[in-house]
């Protein structure tokens, strides 16, 4: 599993930059803020992300694309739990893929194989699959958007 520490915090603080979030590394004794699932995974307050050196890479980017989805109005109101539909779960899905690339040493399919050991679960059995074959809805929803859909 690619955590954090395993790649260049600038770079991944830069890529939510460009998209109006910010990356806020807490400790590594520190509880995160916002965190959904519980630690070691990011979480998400208004519009930013806070993470810890040992959280995984595809946590980081699942929470900033749950940010990245939701109208500003929406985000700003955000606490811990940012999706409340299966279309934005699914689009934060594809997005988060989809911006691995703009990560250095990361990419697309280092964060699908990491998404499948962690235990996100798709109808055709792995992440690559869905994305490759049963996407079409969440490339919709974000093209009608103007988000990254490709």
């Amino acid at each position: 599993m690619l955590l954090l520490r395993d790649i260049d915090a600038q770079a991944a603080r830069a890529l939510l930059a460009r998209h109006g979030l910010e990356l806020t590394v807490v400790d590594d004794d520190a509880a995160i803020p916002g965190s959904h699932w519980g630690e070691p995974e990011a979480g998400v307050i208004g519009a930013t992300v806070h993470a810890r050196r040992d959280t995984p890479v595809h946590s980081l980017l699942h929470e900033a694309c749950h940010l990245l989805v939701l109208p500003p109005e929406r985000r700003a109101r955000v606490h811990t739990d940012a999706s409340d539909c299966t279309q934005e779960e699914d689009a934060t899905c594809y997005l988060q893929i989809v911006l691995a690339d703009a990560l250095p040493g990361v990419g697309r399919e280092r964060l699908m194989r990491d998404m499948d050991e962690w235990g996100y679960s798709f109808r055709l059995g792995s992440a690559r699959a869905w994305f490759e074959n049963d996407a079409e809805d969440a490339r919709c929803w974000l093209a009608e958007r103007g988000l990254p859909s490709g």
